[in-house]
Parts: C-alpha cells; structure tokens; sequence
C-alpha cells in the first residue's frame, strides 16, 4: 500500500466509527454517554461526612456500612437532629466501629434526592457494601446511643453468643431485661428470624446459644425464647412451635407485652413505651404520690394486674407531677385522686367506676372484668357552652352545640380539633384566627374550634391534633377531612372552592397523637 495513503486510510476508519467516534458501516450515529461529575474527597463536619454527588460514589466505595440523612436547612427536625447525629458518629468513632454517618443537603442536592425517592426531612438511609440501589430504611431513634446501637447492631451480632453458664449470666448482669433464644440448630430459620428482631429492639439486649448445658440449666428441652428480667415474675418462655415457626410479630407482642412492667408509672421516659406495646385496654390509677395513703394503694392494684396481663396494662398516674394534659383528656382534676379510670385507646372509649369505689385488689379486678365483659357504659365529656361562644371571630364549640353549629344547612362550617397543649395546634392558631377575620362577614361560611380533649364525640373520635373537618351546606350531614396544608392561603383556596384542594397542593403531615405530648410524637419529619 502507498505510504502516502496510510494515514488518509486511517483516518476514514476512525471517522467510520471504529472506536465509537462516529457511524459504523450501516450502524446509527452512537450517543455520548452521560456525563458524569468529577469525584471528589468527602468534606467532614463534626465527625459527619458532608456529602454530595460528586463524593457520594467514592464515600460508598470507602466504608461498607454508612447511614445517611438527607436533611434541608429550614427543616426544625433536623436541627433538633443535628447534635445527636454529631454525638453518635463520635461515639462510634471512638469505638473504631466499621460504620460511619453521613448526610446530604436534599434541596442543594436535588438528583440525589431524587435517586433515593426522598419526600420529607429528614430522611435517613443504611448503604451496606456500598449497594447504591437498595439502601435500607432507617427505623430507630432519634438520641445519640440509640443511632450508634442501630448501627452497631447492623455491622456486628445482634445477639451475643453463649457458650457457658458464666455467660448467660454476664449478659444478664448488664440490664434488667435480657432476651435468649435457645435454638439446639444455629443454622435453623428461625435463628434467623430470631436475630432479624434483635436488630430492631434496640431497648433489650439478646443472647444466642445451642449449648446443652444451658438449655439444661434453664429447664429447657425444646428450642425457646426467654425474656429474664429483674422484676416481676422474673422470667417469660416464648417456646417455638417446630411445625409453624418462629412468627416475629407474635415474639415481637411477647417480648414488648412481658418487658415491661406490671404496673407501670406514666411518665415522659414510659410514654413511648407504654403505647408501642399494642395493648388496646388501659387502666389507670390516679394517686398523688406524695400521699401515704395514696401509696399504699399500689400494693392491692399490682396484685390485681397478673391474671389481665397482655389483655389490660395498668397504668400509675401521679396527679402531683407533670401529668395534667392527662388529667384534663379524662374530665379529672388532682382534688378527685385517688381514682380509676379505664380507656381503650382504639376507640377512646372510657370508663370510671362509681363514685367513691375503693381501690383494693378485689375492686380493681372486679372493674376490669365488668368493662371487659360490657358491663359499664362509657362516659363522654362535654362542656357547658359559653355564653360569648359565637361573640369573636372563631366560633367555640363544646359537645352541647357541635350538632347544632356543624349540621346548619345553611352554613358551610370549617373546625378545628385541637388540644390546649398540642404545640402544632399553637402554631396554627394565628392561620386560623386570620382565616376567621377574613370571612367574618361571609353570613354561610362559619370558622369554629372544639377542644377535642374537654369534649368528646361519639361520631367524631379524634386521634391526632390538629384535626380539620369541613362540614358543607345542604342535606345529608356530609363531612369532608381536610388533609391540605396549615396556612391562610390554602384555607381560603379550600373554601373559595366549595371543600376541594387544588391537586398541587402538598399534604400536611405533622401533628400530635394523645396521650402522649408533642414532644414524645413518634419521629416527625418535614414534607418537601
């Protein structure tokens, strides 16, 4: 071949797409692939790593177990996130621990928002083995041990093995509730699933073992689950049944049901706790704890609680501590102590007993029999309507004049379901209030409120506060719930259309659950 032609020949085939540079011999014109960022070294924050999408790739590259939160700087929760966050990745650090904390701002950031399908703040993720694409949700708590023991319990056992006598009795040493599975095969499925729950129940401490010593020395002949706890009975056996399994729901019910307590104090420490056990029946007794006499009565309402356990948690409220969101939820005050009350947190359906009833063993059980069996009728508060009830803006409604207010045909009527305490409900207040000034000479259209802690509804149980229902004009006692956000503008959108909401309009999301304050809410979070 001519020299001469050697480099028009090769430039023709480079041009005809040898190396992808152009079209092939018949072949389309192949698209650039996209372009992607450059990589960088992470930053670094108070021990967190700053990420973003440029760093992102090689942070997962570098620490096989990492938890990131996708956070937004306007967000009040991840403010309040922020130091605990902080405190956990040092405590973890100082523990030389395989994981490693991150975060990423989400509205600066807003492709990885979208990659990870992020819709609220702040939103935490757990990459392992640096698998980009099915992170896992994160679902413990908000303090610094709690996140490090999350972690610690992904990166390493969940459950401690037991070999011999000394170590069952180290473990149980170390808390007042220890949980041990005793399986005689560790490669069983049920380990497994025994160990997938000890990941989660970050509140109780789990042992392992298949030695037949132990299972000997425990009075155990078959593969079992025991909760060992320094009070109460002691001990609880959850036994496997071989043919179904383990089922981690029914351990999971066993295990929130027999750790705690037979009576237990509310308080803001027991709250979380006393609701997460699932058990729909509470009984309270109300006591000032500064009493004697009122002290006295715990012995006979502890002896009364074994035979309801599971079916009946009771519950010691004392009236002389911070306790009179829960007093007012119940029509009581301090004065009336000692006393019981029974609740079914599902329905909110309660019950006292009758006046002067004494607070004995014999009595207690008897009560709770005689509820349990249908045998007592529910109360329901109500207060007296205000004289000056429709004098301002906001219309105060009680439980005497909700069906009068809210059921006017010729009214359409917009309430609020609020608790004095609850802190979303405050912050709503002057929306609500603005609302009112501004339709207050639109004769069909009423803004009212209803202290859903004072007054109760038999149609209308409320769960969560703030709750907003609109009740329109016309026939039929229809009732719309208002799921729209919490500020002027959207309100008046609502009215000005009849009840209905643009579909741009975002939900509102945040709100308080009774009993339990704002500030023992399970974790909120911020919508985008």
């Amino acid at each position: 071949m001519d020299g001469q032609l050697l480099p028009v020949l090769l430039l023709l085939l480079g041009a005809s797409g040898l190396w992808g540079q152009g079209p092939g011999p018949g072949g389309p014109l192949e698209e650039a692939p996209e372009e992607q960022p450059p990589e960088e070294d992470p930053l670094e924050e108070d021990g967190v790593l700053v990420l973003s999408r440029q760093t992102l790739g090689q942070a997962l590259r570098e620490h096989p177990a990492l938890l990131v939160e996708f956070y937004a700087p306007w967000c009040g929760h991840c403010r309040a996130l922020a130091p605990e966050y902080s405190k956990a990745a040092a405590l973890l650090a100082a523990e030389s621990a395989r994981a490693r904390l991150a975060k990423v701002d989400g509205p600066a950031e807003p492709e990885l928002a979208e990659e990870f399908a992020v819709t609220e703040y702040p939103t935490l993720k757990f990459f392992r083995d640096g698998n980009r694409t099915h992170p896992e949700e994160y679902t413990g708590p908000r303090e610094a041990e709690g996140i490090a023991e999350w972690l610690r319990r992904r990166v390493g056992p969940s459950a401690r093995r037991l070999e011999h006598e000394e170590d069952a009795h180290a473990l149980m040493d170390t808390r007042d509730v220890v949980v041990v599975g005793f399986f005689q095969d560790l490669q069983d499925r049920d380990v497994a699933t025994f160990l997938g729950l000890a990941q989660d129940a970050l509140d109780m401490t789990f042992g392992l073992t298949n030695r037949p010593q132990l299972f000997q020395k425990f009075g155990l002949t078959k593969d079992t689950v025991v909760l060992f706890k320094k009070f109460d009975e002691g001990r609880a056996d959850f036994p496997v049944d071989k043919e179904l399994g383990l089922d981690q729901g029914d351990l999971s019910r066993f295990l929130l049901t027999h750790s705690m307590h037979l009576v237990t104090e509310y308080n803001s420490e027991t709250s979380s706790k006393i609701f997460a056990a699932r058990i729909l029946n509470h009984l309270l007794l109300f006591i000032n704890q500064t009493l004697d006499a009122h002290r006295e009565l715990l012995a006979g309402f502890r002896e009364a609680a074994p035979p309801f356990r599971g079916q009946v948690l009771f519950v010691v409220v004392d009236v002389n501590a911070n306790n009179d969101h829960v007093l007012q939820y119940f029509g009581l005050e301090a004065r009336e102590a000692p006393t019981l009350r029974f609740i079914n947190i599902e329905t909110t359906k309660k019950y006292a007993p009758e006046p002067g009833a004494l607070v004995t063993t014999a009595a207690v059980t008897d009560f709770c029999r005689m509820v349990l069996g249908g045998g007592v009728k529910p109360y329901r508060l109500s207060q007296e309507v205000p004289p000056d009830w429709d004098q301002r803006p906001v219309k105060t409604l009680v439980g005497k004049n909700f069906e009068q207010v809210a059921f006017d045909e010729t009214k359409n009527v917009f309430i609020k379901f609020y608790a004095p305490w609850c802190t979303h409900c405050k912050e709503m207040a002057p929306a609500w209030e603005e609302l009112a000034e501004k339709y207050r000479d639109h004769e069909d259209i009423v803004i009212a409120e209803l202290d859903a802690t004072a007054n109760e509804l038999e149609a209308f149980p409320v769960h969560g506060f703030p709750t907003l229902k609109y009740f329109p004009a016309g026939p039929g006692r229809k009732v719309i719930d208002y799921k729209g956000a919490r500020d002027l503008e959207t309100f008046s959108k609502f009215l000005d259309s009849g009840g209905e909401l643009p579909t741009e309009e975002p939900a509102e999301v945040s709100g308080a659950t009774f009993p339990e304050k704002p500030g023992n809410a399970t974790e909120p979070r911020d919508e985008l």
